[in-house]
């Protein structure tokens, strides 16, 4: 049988207040509230875009999927993990005052905003899968710990993976700090011995005692250490060296084997949202204010996540001729991460499209 789609068109520039009309259309059309049962806890997961970001998720749907989660009778809290990378987003305080500055606080959306890694990305739960490249994947805790899971994933070009949208926000956006470095590289983190102040903070966390001082600054043994990122994590002085150059093919069936372990931990407990609006070349974690590369489209939503990415692309590239991915980074297949999660079990590459 063939996974359900649900398309809510709207116009290109559509207000705001359009996309929630919508979004609740889709609520309505594919009953997606019967995810959600009394005092659930229900773990919203976006993307609150980095720091001078604009084409993010806009405050006002978030609030609207707040709302219709109360209705039900759960207990919704807003959800995200910590970056690898230094920005607005490195932990949980600089993450959540960020969150609030783009409008996603309590007092705007109705639910709390919790980190589900904890303070510094390492509140973790190992998920064993039976995946190609992993046994078992390391996510966010408080995920595992939720009822029931909402993903609301917007759409756009990613210049590593060639297209973020639900399998990526899944992937990436809930695996541990752990999580992410394993699906980033193989490659170990080095010291820039020219901006390390040797605070020892690293030394103090190393789990391995992999870090050592060399000539008055820290120094990692590449023998000893296992990847973990935690110098990267409480290093403050930006000295930690890392190669974000992964291979593509690697990354993407690493990340869809991650997102594999939370959509199979919450079998039955979840729904994806895609929003087809405000689509850009790269990613929402770019701290630009980027333009949007081809008109809106809509939102669409589905209980299967292979499906709903799937479609997502399809309906690009019937407006466009090309998918996103393609017009965005066409050096890099993104189909790889979809086909791999179809592979382990997540979800179908058949679907059936119902435009609302």
């Amino acid at each position: 049988m063939k996974s359900q789609v649900f398309l809510a068109k709207v116009e290109d520039g559509a207000s705001v207040e359009a996309q929630v009309e919508a979004l609740q259309k889709l609520y309505d059309a594919a009953d997606l509230n019967r995810i959600v049962a009394k005092r659930d806890f229900v773990a919203i997961k976006f993307h609150v875009g980095e720091k001078h970001n604009t084409t993010h998720v806009k405050p006002a749907l978030i609030r609207r999927i707040v709302d219709l989660a109360k209705a039900a009778g759960g207990q919704p809290f807003l959800t995200e993990t910590s970056t690898l990378y230094k920005g607005e987003r490195e932990n949980a305080v600089k993450h959540i005052l960020h969150a609030q500055q783009h409008g996603f606080g309590i007092e705007q959306t109705g639910a709390p905003f919790i980190m589900a890694d904890g303070l510094t990305g390492n509140t973790e739960y190992e998920l064993p899968i039976n995946g190609e490249l992993h046994k078992s994947v390391k996510v966010a805790r408080e995920v595992v710990g939720a009822d029931a899971l909402i993903v609301v994933s917007h759409a756009t070009g990613h210049p590593l993976t060639g297209f973020g949208a639900c399998i990526k926000n899944i992937g990436m956006g809930l695996a541990s700090r752990m999580g992410k470095m394993r699906e980033h590289s193989a490659m170990k983190p080095e010291i820039n011995a020219g901006k390390c102040r040797y605070c020892q903070k690293c030394i103090q966390w190393c789990p391995q005692d992999a870090i050592i001082e060399q000539d008055g600054k820290a120094f990692i043994l590449t023998e000893k250490c296992i990847g973990c990122g935690e110098c990267l994590a409480v290093c403050r002085f930006d000295s930690v060296k890392y190669d974000w150059n992964a291979e593509s093919g690697f990354t993407q069936k690493s990340m869809a084997e991650h997102a594999y372990g939370i959509v199979k931990n919450k079998a039955g407990k979840s729904i994806f949202i895609n929003v087809l609006i405000d689509m850009t070349n790269d990613c929402d974690c770019f701290s630009v204010n980027q333009e949007k590369c081809i008109p809106d489209i809509g939102i669409v939503a589905s209980f299967d996540p292979v499906a709903v990415d799937q479609a997502s692309l399809d309906l690009t590239a019937a407006q466009h001729g090309k998918t996103l991915a393609e017009l965005a980074h066409a050096h890099n297949d993104a189909t790889i991460q979809i086909r791999h999660a179809a592979k382990v079990g997540m979800g179908s590459l058949d679907y059936e499209l119902i435009t609302l």
